[in-house]
């Protein structure tokens, strides 16, 4: 009777899918979501939504249009309210779910992007200025991006345009040093940028003992493809960010290793397994 009331009682298997489908969507979002303060606008929506079916079933006209024009017009608030979770999602399903290697280097090459490629000296030299920077517990906060240029975050930074260099990367967070409050910007083998704004991210689940520094490391890797390092100026403990998470580096060789797999040619990768396969 209930099942009837609810008009699920006669089941296809084109009904099946869409409920898994909308479940999976659900679910998604909510994975999304889940930790930023969007999370109670999600669940309101949610029981919104349940009430308007619930409406429906009991046939009770005046309320059913009641519900629906609320939920008509509020596709657009949404629309407002959501627009960064929004920006987001749909910035990391396009840098997820690139075409790899040479489809990838097609689209770089056609709209400007370039995954540049460091190599071992400059991941060296990254390395040796973070452990010399963390044993004076000097705050900084590197981002290397991949296929995202970072335009945007670049104009909002002094352009420096030199090699990469140990002692620049040093000089140039020197508490002292009027380049260094903000971010620097390292891409093909070149300090790019210093002085950077980052967004920040507004997820609410950052441990307590992450500073503005972990948390603007955690928004661009975010909204981008760059990985990130940070030196805390407190512990002097150094971090790498990609993709949202922050992973505590142990000794500067764990640094380097996470720099040459994320500088990594990929030719040069798949060359290396089929030599490991042989």
């Amino acid at each position: 009777m209930v099942l009837a009331l609810f008009g699920f009682l006669n089941l296809s298997l084109m009904d099946v899918l869409d409920i898994i489908l909308v479940a999976f969507i659900i679910y998604q979002v909510f994975k999304w979501i889940r930790g930023s303060s969007a999370m109670s606008i999600f669940a309101a929506i949610i029981s919104l939504y349940v009430f308007r079916v619930v409406v429906d079933a009991l046939d009770m006209r005046l309320m059913s249009a009641i519900m629906g024009t609320v939920l008509d017009v509020g596709v657009v608030a949404l629309i407002v309210i959501f627009q960064p979770e929004i920006r987001r999602f749909l910035i990391s399903f396009g840098s997820r779910y690139k075409m790899a290697t040479k489809g990838k280097a097609f689209l770089g090459r056609l709209f400007g992007g370039s995954d540049s490629k460091m190599d071992s000296t400059s991941v060296n030299e990254i390395a040796e200025a973070c452990k010399s920077m963390s044993e004076a517990k000097t705050g900084a906060l590197i981002v290397l991006p991949h296929a995202d240029t970072l335009e945007d975050i670049i104009g909002t930074g002094d352009t420096i345009n030199a090699d990469i260099s140990r002692r620049l990367i040093m000089n140039l967070f020197f508490k002292n040093s009027p380049l260094h409050d903000g971010a620097v910007i390292i891409n093909g083998g070149k300090i790019v940028a210093a002085r950077c704004t980052l967004p920040i991210t507004e997820r609410v689940n950052i441990p307590p003992s992450f500073g503005m520094r972990h948390k603007a490391a955690i928004g661009i890797s975010e909204e981008s493809d760059a990985d990130v390092i940070v030196v805390s100026e407190e512990t002097g403990r150094i971090s790498f960010v990609r993709g949202g998470n922050v992973t505590p580096i142990k000794n500067i060789n764990e640094l380097k290793l996470l720099l040459g797999s994320s500088m990594e040619q990929p030719d040069e990768g798949k060359r290396q397994d089929t030599e490991k396969t042989a």
